[in-house]
């Protein structure tokens, strides 16, 4: 019946997919009908890992844009997602750019978005993560990632930072520090290390014991890809989460007039593959094992989650192959990942 009602909503507009689905997911977080889930989803024990000092049933999980508000964490988990990243979550809540701001690429399979982090504010997202953890229950590794408030200048963006990860970490398994959305102007210029150290510093001392990573860009050089590595090791983050999306628009098979006239905003799924493990091999390069890097970018099969996991990476995460597999892809990614593991080819 998912599958039947995914297949219908992929013919109208993406943003309103997106609502419907996102309707439908938490539905499948309902008590009875999540324990029907999670039993046909669950993964296999045997792919089990531990990071960030926590246990998680599979190393694959949904990357932060799905669930900006944290209204479906419970819907995620009975589809076989065994973290959620929330969010991005901005002190203020915020309404995002103007619509459209969201788009297919078929093709490509591949997004573009501009939505411009909008969220309902960390106040009311802390609320309802609060309220997860009182009625208890199964619940995945909970992340939470969180950005700049448009509303604040990027003199101001630390203390704006600082305001999101003390209402959030108390209710996060990890926090993630977002410098690398195109969608927010200024944003990624917090990326340099100047900038970048001290708001790293100023939150982990906000997130306490919380998890604290940072989020980058897949269009960063290798030297500020191992700048950062080094930051990340110097004030002892809990890792990296590679990558965002990019603004390259090169070698897509959409023709470029329709790829214009899209406009700007940041592309997703499997053009970002190779860039993402350019980074990924970077930081492993940089990065001790104990720290935990989170591959994300063009995840859509088992073979890839595998492609990750040997190249170094901790966990890996997805947004688009959800988009384009439908409501099953966790499960199908968990189950594929175990047939690759036991030698079994996915691709002619």
């Amino acid at each position: 019946m998912y599958s039947l009602l995914f297949a219908v909503l992929k013919r109208l507009d993406p943003e309103v997919t997106h609502h419907w689905g996102m309707v439908i997911i938490r539905l499948a977080g309902l008590p009875g009908i999540r324990r029907l889930l999670r039993k046909r989803y669950a993964p296999n024990p045997s792919l089990a890992v531990r990071a960030l000092r926590q246990d998680f049933g599979s190393p694959i999980g949904l990357a932060a844009g799905f669930d900006k508000n944290a209204v479906a964490v419970r819907g995620f988990y009975a589809l076989g997602f065994d973290h959620v990243e929330v969010g991005t979550v901005t002190a203020l809540a915020q309404p995002g750019n103007p619509k459209p701001r969201l788009f297919r690429l078929p093709a490509d399979r591949a997004l573009i978005n501009r939505m411009g982090f909008n969220n309902d504010g960390a106040e009311i997202v802390a609320t309802r993560l609060a309220a997860l953890r009182h009625w208890g229950g199964d619940l995945p590794v909970i992340g939470v990632n969180i950005g700049k408030s448009r509303a604040a200048d990027i003199a101001g963006a630390t203390a704006d930072y600082v305001t999101s990860a003390t209402l959030l970490a108390p209710h996060a398994d990890y926090l993630v520090v977002n410098v690398s959305s195109p969608n927010t102007p200024g944003l990624r210029g917090l990326q340099e290390v100047s900038s970048l150290k001290p708001l790293l510093q100023a939150v982990q001392a906000a997130a306490r014991e919380t998890p604290l990573l940072v989020k980058i860009s897949p269009d960063l050089d290798d030297q500020a890809v191992t700048d950062i590595a080094q930051v990340v090791n110097d004030l002892d983050l809990a890792g990296i989460i590679a990558t965002n999306t990019t603004v390259s628009r090169e070698n897509l098979t959409t023709r470029a007039s329709s790829v214009a006239e899209m406009g700007e905003g940041g592309l997703s799924g499997a053009p970002v593959r190779e860039a993402s493990l350019r980074v990924l091999a970077l930081l492993r390069q940089t990065l001790p094992r104990d720290k935990a890097v989170i591959s994300v970018g063009g995840i859509f099969d088992g073979q890839d989650v595998k492609e990750r996991l040997d190249a170094g990476a901790s966990l890996v995460q997805a947004y688009t192959g959800f988009v384009y597999r439908g409501p099953a892809f966790a499960g199908l990614l968990t189950r594929e990942l175990r047939d690759v593991l036991s030698g079994v080819s996915l691709r002619a």
